[in-house]
This record gives structure tokens, C-alpha cells and sequence, in this order.
């Protein structure tokens, strides 16, 4: 497969990192030399440096033999146009990143007029993740799966007793979930029955939805569980307009902090009776006068990762159950664990993961990275032409890094063991390490005869 990334910025370059992992032939094309000297040097891709709007450059490159462009330049009207003339060139599938709000009641009339597949939008699909967890009855951050029958919920275990000191076989009142991962240190463990937990580690366990509850109730007994009412919002951006407009609707009372004056005037015009108040965000003092105590919830979504996550955790400290800091750095994944604020969203990770469920398309229903991009879980329909199926867990010898960790068979969700055998139309929900992203495709590639056969032979030990 051949995939066209015009536009090299954070979003553009993480798109070519997930999809060389992914053994994709990828070329960026951007008109900063700087910026593609930076991807050369780190990954394995053909870098062009051209306008990605020019119909020659177009030309020149062979559109017409992609299978998928990715405009992520940082003009909407640009990635709109990018999409268009490669569609019309012969570029199979087009993807474009567009994030004004005032575009998005137009979204369909583009995307057909156009001729634009699918249309990204970063800012909105961030505000939608932090909505849902808002309005989730949980203390900790959680994913779903399987039209919300499956989640996943991460949280630093910190010191508690249940967990510290003991090893993954001895866990009690655990059945009906499982450890996929561990994060210590900023490094990833994937565990065995044997792995003994150690304070603040950070823990990942799927299981049945009201398995989840059932432990998120349990560990957080002695935390005061409310229904989110009031919500601080930190930063004007898209990200906190999307926000407001959509807690507002949920019924939910939004008070907005944004510096600029101007910016204050038209989220005031465009927000209607939200509360909006100029200032500076990272005056706690501001803060304390508009009440930042007897909010349920705090968000920071301004443009500064240092700002959003400083003003969660002072949030967290005056009291504040629920805090979230947008970030966009990757070299902060490592210590968020460690700050104690409850949730950090990154955009590009939440926007990336809607690619790759397009690039993989066929049974790829979801994809979620996780762990600051080194892991995701995927969840995947099995077709009955893999060589998987009938099989069971202990037969597929998958690599350390690859962890079934559910299996929907006709409706009923099941913790697999080794014996548990996967059968066609299966849902399974997958935790894999990036390093091992080639051996899972290879798993899970509907292909008859040819490398899979032979590395299913192989692990039957037949060769």
C-alpha cells in the first residue's frame, strides 16, 4: 500500500511513524526543508519537498497509484483542495484534517461536492473524548469496546494495599478482568500470572462494562462519586469551544477562562449564556474567585502543555475530583502518571487512531493508542478465511507483546484463557505493543496459503 502525507507537522509525522510500523510505503511531502531533514533523520519514508497543492507535484509523484492521501497542512481550505485534486487525479481514498468550527455544519456538503472520503477534525474529536469521560460515572479514565459492552479503564494504583506487593495471580475479587499492561517508570511491561505490582504503577484492565464498574466502585469507595453539574474550562481554543457547546447541551453549568479579550468577545457571541471570564488562567487567585473549588471538573486546553497540566494539578489540590490537561508533547507522556491529575489527552494520538481504523479498514473496528503511542488496542471482526479460527489461545503462540484480552462470542463477553478457542465472527479486543504491529497483522491477514500458512505451520511446530 502507498500512502501520500502532505503536511509534516506533530499530526502528519506521528501519521508516517504509525503507518511505517504498519509496513506501509509512505511519502510526506511538505515545503519546509527543516521539517523533512527531522523526518529523514528519524523515519524510513520518501520525502518530498514541494507545494502537496500543485496538481504537478501531484502528477509527478503518481497519485493515481496511492491508496490513500492525508492532507494535514495547517490550513483547512489547503487540505480541502489537497484532497480534491488528488481525488480527481486517481487517488483512491482522501483524508482531510479540517478544524473550524464554522465549517462544520458544511462537513457533508464538502466532503460530496468535493469528493473528500473522510474528513478529521482533531479539536472536536478531543472535546468528544473529554465529554465522554465527564459524563461516564467513573474515577479514572476509560476506553470502550464493542459497542460499549467492553471497557478498559487505566489508574495509578499509587499505594494501595489490594495491589501494592502483590502479584498478578493473587489479586482478589479480580475475576472477569485482566492486566493487559503496566506502565512503571515510563517504561511498558506486559505481564504474566507471576509480575508483582509495586506502588504507582500505572495498571491497564479490560473486562465486561459492569465488571469495571464493579472495580472502579470497589477502589475508589472512599472518593466522593457525583454526577459532573459544573465544569472549568481553561483556554478558548477550538478544543474548549467544542467543549463548552457540548456540556452545555449535557445540561451542564461551564465556566470558560480565556487572556485574550478578543477571543473572550467572540466565544461570548457564539457561546450565548456560557459564563466567560478574561484572564489569566494561571492566576490561581483568579481561579479561587470564580470558584475553582466547587467545580466537579477542570479542563486545561490551552496551547501550552506546561499550563494545562501545572493548573490540572492545582486544580486537584483545591479539590477538584475531576481534572484534565490537553497535551500535545510526546516527551510528557512518561511523567503523566506521576502528576496525579486524573486524565491527559493528546489530540494527535485521539486523531491517529481514526486513520489507522481507515487505513485497515475491512474488520478493524476500532483502534486506540495508548502509552504515549508505544501500545494500542484494536478491535477486530474475525473473518472466517483466518487461520485462527477453531484455533485456541495456547496454539497461536502469539509474542509477549500481543494480548487477546477479550473475545465476543454471539454476544457473551469472555475473558479468554489459553484454552479458549477464537471462532469465526468472533469481536476480540487486542493489546499490542507497536514493535509488534507487523506480527499482528500478520495474524490476523485474511490470506489463504503463502507467509502466514508458513508462520502458522511453524508455530504448530510442522516445520
Amino acid at each position: 500500500m502507498k500512502v501520500m502525507v502532505v503536511g509534516a507537522g506533530k499530526l502528519g509525522y506521528k501519521l508516517a511513524e504509525l503507518m511505517v510500523m504498519d509496513n506501509i510505503d509512505v511519502t510526506v511531502v511538505d515545503y519546509n526543508q527543516k521539517t523533512l531533514d527531522f523526518v529523514n533523520e528519524h523515519l524510513d519514508v520518501l520525502t518530498v519537498l514541494a507545494n502537496g497543492i500543485e496538481i504537478s507535484v501531484l502528477k509527478e509523484l503518481g497519485i493515481e497509484h496511492y491508496k490513500l492521501l492525508v492532507a494535514t497542512t495547517n490550513s483547512d481550505e489547503t487540505n480541502t483542495l489537497i484532497c480534491s485534486l488528488a481525488k480527481k487525479l486517481g487517488c483512491e481514498t482522501t483524508i482531510a484534517r479540517i478544524r473550524n468550527p464554522d465549517y462544520m455544519e458544511q462537513l457533508d456538503f464538502i466532503k460530496h461536492e468535493l469528493g473528500i472520503d473522510y474528513i478529521i477534525n482533531p479539536d472536536l474529536a478531543t472535546a468528544q473524548a473529554i465529554e465522554k469521560y465527564l459524563l461516564k460515572n467513573y474515577n479514572f479514565y476509560s476506553d470502550e469496546f464493542v459497542s460499549g459492552k467492553v471497557q478498559m479503564i487505566d489508574f495509578n494504583i499509587e499505594h494501595m494495599e489490594e495491589f501494592v506487593g502483590k502479584r498478578l495471580m493473587d489479586l482478589e475479587n479480580f475475576e472477569g478482568l485482566l492486566i493487559t499492561a503496566i506502565s512503571r517508570n515510563g517504561e511498558i511491561i506486559i505481564p504474566n500470572g507471576s509480575t508483582e505490582l509495586m506502588a504507582n504503577d500505572m495498571i491497564y484492565v479490560i473486562g465486561k462494562t459492569t465488571d469495571i464498574q464493579n472495580l472502579n466502585n470497589r477502589i475508589s469507595k472512599d472518593i466522593i462519586n457525583k454526577e459532573v453539574e459544573k465544569v472549568m474550562i481553561l483556554g478558548g481554543s477550538n478544543i474548549g469551544y467544542y467543549l463548552a457547546q457540548k456540556l452545555t447541551k449535557d445540561n451542564i453549568l461551564v465556566t470558560l477562562v480565556e487572556q485574550n479579550k478578543e477571543r473572550c468577545h467572540q466565544l461570548s457571541e457564539d457561546l450565548g449564556d456560557i459564563l466567560i471570564i478574561h484572564g489569566d488562567g494561571t492566576d490561581i487567585h483568579l481561579l479561587e474567585e470564580e470558584g475553582i473549588s466547587s467545580m466537579d471538573a477542570f479542563v486545561g486546553v490551552t496551547g501550552f502543555d506546561e499550563e494545562n497540566l501545572l493548573m490540572a494539578l492545582m486544580a486537584k489540590q483545591s479539590g477538584v475530583p475531576k481534572t484534565i490537561a490537553k497535551i500535545s508533547r510526546q516527551n510528557y507522556t512518561k511523567i503523566i502518571d506521576r502528576l496525579g491529575i486524573d486524565a491527559a489527552l493528546n489530540p494527535i494520538y485521539i486523531t491517529a487512531s481514526e486513520v489507522l481504523k481507515v487505513i485497515r479498514g475491512g474488520k478493524i473496528v476500532s483502534v486506540s493508542l495508548l502509552l504515549g503511542g508505544d501500545g494500542e488496542v484494536t478491535e477486530i471482526i474475525i473473518g472466517k478465511d483466518l487461520p485462527i479460527v477453531g484455533k485456541s489461545l495456547e496454539e497461536l503462540k502469539l509474542p509477549k507483546g500481543i494480548i487477546i484480552g477479550v473475545i465476543v462470542h454471539n454476544g457473551e463477553v469472555i475473558i479468554p484463557n489459553g484454552k479458549t478457542r477464537i471462532q469465526a465472527n468472533d469481536r476480540i479486543v487486542v493489546f499490542c505493543l507497536s514493535e509488534n504491529l507487523p506480527t499482528l497483522k500478520m495474524f490476523f491477514k485474511s490470506q489463504k496459503g503463502g507467509i502466514l500458512s508458513e508462520l502458522w505451520n511453524r508455530a504448530k511446530g510442522t516445520r
